[in-house]
């Protein structure tokens, strides 16, 4: 079991340049990616975002990646045959334009430094190609760091879970060893009002009918069977090695569902009491599952 929340941080540095990396991952419905990454280093964005979707499985997910040029870091280079080439052709584009009385803008140091094949930062393609695998390599081994603590979280989680569905069972316990008295007090009831309804003339098979019809409402053997069902689903659950919190919290559901109907149909003070108890200790359990991946 693995916790939706986590955080990792790392530092390096290569290629003429220093980064930090920094993930931080809360609750979510889903993988929510937020990314965060120099425009410039092509291809960084779209392998990050392939490497988190292969590893992590929910959670609102936000990484972020500094990079700065390394302050011994060797200045680029300019081609000067290159940039004597691409002046030229601005020049022959300008004067072919003038002819043809077209207004053109001249090139701007940003689109030359473009056209002599670097990027924003100076860097050619291929060189860009090796810092976005080195980047990369460094993302694994963060995203890894992150699971590592959301493993440590999942770890404390699991205690808790199990811990929690211990007490409900023996909540359930308590509930089922107030039964009897439920029944006696329910038995006592009904020969009361059967008492009263003898001193009036009634048809007995409309009264034993409406008799069936009340003891079947008020029977909770169903919701104690499938409570039991449940505890042992979710034990299962908890036990898993795989991203359970989805299923774990549809259960709970189900677990607050049978809970209130056994409520409803207590009428009777000491079940009553355990079945509150129950609801708390479904809340409670709901609010740890919402931190389960």
């Amino acid at each position: 079991m693995k916790s939706m929340t986590g955080f990792a941080t790392r530092r390096g540095a290569g290629h003429g340049f220093e980064w930090t990396w920094d993930v931080r991952s809360v609750n979510g419905k889903g993988l929510d990616l937020r990314l965060r990454v120099p425009d410039w280093v092509t291809g960084l964005d779209q392998g990050l975002r392939k490497l988190c979707q292969a590893t992590l499985a929910r959670g609102s997910v936000q990484v972020s990646l500094k990079l700065a040029r390394a302050s011994d870091a060797v200045a680029p280079q300019v081609d000067v045959a290159a940039l004597d080439a691409v002046l030229a052709f601005s020049s022959a584009l300008q004067a072919e334009a003038d002819k043809r009385g077209i207004t053109v803008a001249p090139l701007s140091v940003s689109e030359i430094w473009a056209r002599l094949g670097q990027s924003d930062a100076g860097l050619t393609p291929a060189e860009i190609a090796s810092l976005v695998a080195t980047l990369l390599a460094e993302a694994a081994a963060l995203v890894d760091d992150l699971q590592t603590m959301r493993a440590t979280e999942g770890a404390a989680l699991q205690t808790v879970l199990a811990g929690q569905l211990d007490q409900f069972s023996d909540l359930m316990g308590q509930a089922l060893a107030v039964l009897p008295d439920r029944k006696a007090a329910q038995d006592a009831n009904f020969q009361a009002a059967l008492d009263r309804l003898a001193q009036a003339p009634l048809d007995a098979d409309r009264l034993a009918q409406e008799l069936a019809v009340l003891a079947v409402k008020s029977d909770v053997a169903e919701e104690m069977d499938r409570l039991d069902g449940h505890i042992a689903a979710a034990r299962d659950l908890v036990g898993q090695d795989a991203p359970v919190g989805r299923k774990l919290d549809f259960l709970m559901q189900e677990f607050n569902r049978e809970v209130n109907t056994l409520c409803s149909k207590s009428a009777h003070g000491p079940l009553t009491a355990t079945g509150l108890e129950m609801k708390v200790l479904v809340d409670q359990m709901r609010e740890q599952i919402q931190n389960v991946e």
